[in-house]
């Protein structure tokens, strides 16, 4: 059986929910709702950009009235998102658009981009061109939060998401190689997904998708914000409010832009 080659987040979308069932994203919405309402005095919109099946934005709606635009560069990812929007009864609007070309014509008081999605950025130039290009829906008092994983979280990780396997709901089958390439500190994901007919044994169609994350180091992110007119606010490890630093896994990253919309 030819297996057949999908972009990121393509057949993906399908098992994504399954693959993250672990991910409690209800606690990720307490700590990021958290974070806003420390550094931002009286938020109303958000933006959130590469937001998969759309769980932040979802549990982030039920959390406080906010008014939420949520984006993802994935059409699948989307129509999953709406597909929960609506099961949910939340009130999230959920578009199509990539992080690296946005197109919205209002300005938001939060910009929020979680769960390594930067991590995709292969280049620091195009983490400038990402920070360069949020400027345009910002407010000078806006905040702009987003994440990221460091090598060290890659090297733990290996241990428990290197031969995953799983199963979903809709008859879906899944593997997972996952690598970290510490020299060129690039994190490779490799899924095989397979569609099962009703015996969840008969293979009918099988496909691959490959992800491949940069993964930077504490010093290397401050580098490239140091090149843009973004003030650091804060920047937290893992999910409470400790000063992140180079023994973190995970990093979140609080940003003001001064001369937003500049």
């Amino acid at each position: 059986m030819d297996t057949i080659n999908q972009p990121e987040y393509t057949k993906l979308a399908d098992i994504y929910d399954t693959v993250m069932e672990d991910v409690n994203y209800e606690l990720w919405a307490d700590f990021i709702d958290a974070i806003i309402l420390k550094h931002h005095p009286n938020p109303k919109t958000i933006l959130e950009l590469a937001c998969g099946t759309g769980s932040l934005s979802l549990f982030l709606d039920e959390l406080e009235c906010y008014d939420i635009t949520a984006t993802d560069k994935s059409p699948k990812m989307i129509e999953k998102a709406h597909q929960k929007n609506e099961a949910m009864r939340c009130n999230v609007e959920f578009e199509v658009m990539d992080f690296l070309d946005i197109d919205i014509d209002r300005t938001f008081d939060i910009i929020v981009s979680i769960f390594d999605s930067i991590n995709y950025l292969q280049t620091s130039d195009e983490v400038l061109r990402f920070l360069k290009g949020i400027k345009k829906v910002l407010k000078p008092e806006s905040l702009l939060i987003f994440d990221f994983t460091t090598p060290k979280n890659s090297i733990q990780a290996i241990d428990y998401l290197n031969n995953e396997e799983g199963y979903t709901e809709d008859n879906h089958r899944f593997f997972r190689q996952s690598t970290y390439d510490a020299n060129q500190q690039i994190h490779k994901n490799e899924f095989k997904i397979e569609k099962l007919a009703d015996d969840q044994e008969t293979v009918l169609q099988q496909f691959r998708e490959t992800h491949l994350q940069k993964i930077y180091t504490l010093q290397q992110m401050l580098d490239i914000i140091d090149q843009t007119a973004y003030n650091i606010v804060a920047k937290y490890s893992g999910f409470d409010f400790e000063e992140a630093d180079e023994q973190s896994l995970r990093i979140t990253m609080v940003l003001q832009c001064l001369n937003a919309q500049s």
